[in-house]
């Protein structure tokens, strides 16, 4: 088994002692994602949809970094305050994931990091 970590450059920086990805062999365990502007290093969104585009945003950001897409991650977790906003965070998710689309888990948490909404975690898969 090989193992390495991964910490990104163009994502947000780490919120404690952890890695932004670990890479498996062919697997990538990415983090969560909360939503920072990796050039503020701050939460700018109000909203659960600005939250959950920036989230996505610095996914597709890592996992490019990466030499990975999008296309490649086959799992997610999505972690949020409110689930009553799920169909709001479902119709932004929808416009980055395409078919066939990553199995999905989406969990309510009390809370999150630096007063995050919304925090998704992912698994993708090199070729």
């Amino acid at each position: 088994m090989q193992k390495e970590a991964f910490l990104t450059q163009k994502g947000p920086k780490a919120v404690g002692p952890y890695s932004t990805a670990v890479c498996v062999d062919k697997m990538v365990y990415l983090s969560g994602i909360i939503p920072v502007n990796p050039a503020s290093g701050k939460i700018e969104a109000a909203d659960v949809e600005g939250q959950a585009r920036q989230v996505l945003n610095n996914m597709d950001a890592i996992l490019g970094e990466m030499g990975l897409s999008m296309g490649d991650v086959v799992k997610t977790t999505v972690f949020m305050t409110d689930l009553a906003a799920f169909a709001r965070v479902n119709a932004i998710y929808a416009e980055y994931f395409r078919e066939p689309f990553p199995a999905r888990s989406c969990v309510q948490v009390s809370a999150l990091p630096v007063g995050a909404q919304i925090e998704i975690e992912a698994i993708a898969v090199r070729a």
